[in-house]
């Protein structure tokens, strides 16, 4: 399983910015995979909060970020 972590900012305030974690639960998903599936799960994320934006992302192992 992977999470892809996303680095997201305050469209008002640029500096103001967090990680969030969005998790994966296909267990055969490779880390190329996440990457290439990355952007339509950002713009999921990004229309349910729409104050924010996407600076940047990377896939990593589950449980390194979120506690699951």
């Amino acid at each position: 399983m992977l999470e892809l972590i996303v680095s997201v900012c305050l469209l008002e305030d640029h500096a103001q910015c967090k990680d969030v974690s969005l998790t994966y639960m296909a267990e055969s998903v490779t880390p190329a995979q996440c990457m290439m599936m990355s952007p339509s799960e950002i713009a999921k994320w990004t229309e349910s909060h729409p104050k924010w934006f996407a600076r940047k992302w990377s896939c990593r192992p589950a449980g390194h970020f979120a506690k699951i």
